[in-house]
């Protein structure tokens, strides 16, 4: 199978669906598993008191960023009234099967098709997503012709190629899907001092200084990246001075822009911003010594293994929507630290 083959495989609508039910269990389940293994690394050697507050903290923390991850992905309403809109479309099931059936229907109509394989699995596309080699043999199979075009839009559309408009959209929708992880994480960690009895100022400033970190060192700082990146790759179009962009190349330009402007730089913005505006805030506007930019928070390994959520990203600005169901598991990781209000660099 070819990789246009495969892309049309995993944009299926129906698979999406699929993929969209099965988030908040793989949520909850990633969220319990990564509460687990926390607390089993950080209190070996530590008394029983250290343990049972280390649970009912990350107990705290992970439920408020995992149901923060959920709303920003599914929505909100209480008593049928709209609090906070969905930042991943969502189709219905039967909304799906209907438009496909539609779409099927007019095609053996319009072509008179005998061909009972290819009836076949058209017929199998009315109630669910095809597997792969279904996939392949009818883009094989049907031949090249408007008829065609039709049907493959609906049941199996091409990736989606967004223009500089779309995409500037996508960052905002994107960042805000981000967002509110970290923000429900921040609330999380807060709360959960509040129960074991650790909230302090100190405290409440590490984490909100770690949400600044990950919201704009591994989320809001790498989309910059990609939108400038895109915007000069359509400008470069626009003069005729490089050829259209296919989804691939188009998500390598990505890419690019999220390590140049991310990834390098993200991690001193979100440190310089720390020690400018939290400090002060909650050290009575004292002046706060710092040795370096990174004194309290460098990058290690595991955040540049958090920029998989810049390629996911990076996916869904190229038009793959695959991707787009996974954005909230990835984003659950950079809530959770910013809910502990991780520090990797004290002196003391």
């Amino acid at each position: 199978m070819d990789i246009k083959t495969l892309g049309r495989f995993v944009d299926q609508p129906l698979l999406l669906n699929k993929f969209h039910k099965k988030v908040p269990i793989a949520l909850i389940s990633l969220g319990s598993l990564y509460g687990i293994t926390d607390t089993y690394i950080n209190s070996k050697g530590k008394d029983k008191n250290f343990k049972k507050n280390k649970i009912i903290k990350n107990t705290i923390i992970i439920g408020f960023t995992t149901a923060a991850a959920l709303i920003g992905a599914n929505g909100l309403k209480i008593n049928g009234h709209k609090i906070f809109s969905a930042l991943i479309e969502q189709k219905s099931y039967d909304d799906i099967v209907l438009k496909q059936n539609l779409a099927i229907d007019k095609f053996i109509k319009n072509t008179n098709l005998k061909d009972k394989k290819i009836l076949n699995i058209l017929g199998y596309a009315r109630k669910r997503f095809l597997n792969p080699k279904e996939v392949e043999t009818i883009i094989n199979s049907i031949e090249d012709n408007q008829a065609k075009s039709e049907l493959f839009d609906t049941i199996l559309p091409l990736p989606e190629n967004l223009n500089a408009k779309d995409i500037f959209s996508e960052i905002g929708r994107l960042s805000m899907l981000g967002a509110v992880p970290v923000i429900g994480g921040i609330i999380g960690g807060i709360a959960a001092d509040k129960v074991v009895g650790t909230n302090n100022k100190k405290n409440i400033a590490n984490k909100i200084k770690e949400g600044f970190y990950q919201y704009f060192a591994n989320i809001f700082l790498c989309n910059v990246g990609a939108c400038i990146s895109l915007f000069i790759a359509e400008a470069l179009q626009k003069i005729n001075f490089i050829k259209p962009l296919s989804p691939l190349k188009k998500m390598l330009i990505i890419m690019i822009g999220i390590v140049t402007t991310g990834i390098i730089g993200g991690s001193w913005i979100a440190n310089k911003m720390s020690q400018k505006f939290i400090d002060p805030l909650f050290n009575n506007d004292k002046k706060v010594s710092h040795k370096g930019v990174y004194d309290e928070r460098k990058p290690e390994l595991t955040d540049m293994a958090l920029h998989i959520d810049d390629i996911a990203t990076a996916g869904v600005l190229s038009g793959f929507k695959w991707i787009e169901p996974a954005l909230p598991l990835m984003y659950f990781i950079s809530g959770y630290r910013a809910g502990i209000g991780y520090r990797n660099n004290y002196k003391t």
